[in-house]
């Protein structure tokens, strides 16, 4: 279980979409959470691969490469 405690203007916010949308506020809450940990997710994982990329340790190919290696050249 997690309790937090938001800015009153945010808490606000939250309460007049839930009321506006018959959705509790835990279910945008929830959902913001989600989103933003799937974002920071994705971001520390770009960052991991672009580090080894600048390392040599990770092999990159062009998109003519790609479409080439698939057919899907012209």
């Amino acid at each position: 279980m997690l309790v937090i405690r938001l800015p009153e203007e945010l808490e606000s916010r939250l309460e007049a979409l839930a009321k506006r949308t018959g959705r509790t506020k835990t279910f945008y809450a929830r959902e913001a959470i989600e989103q933003h940990l799937e974002d920071l997710e994705d971001l520390y994982l770009a960052e991991r691969v672009a580090k080894r990329i600048r390392a040599g340790k990770e092999q990159t190919s062009s998109l003519a490469e790609v479409e080439a290696r698939l057919g899907l050249a012209d």
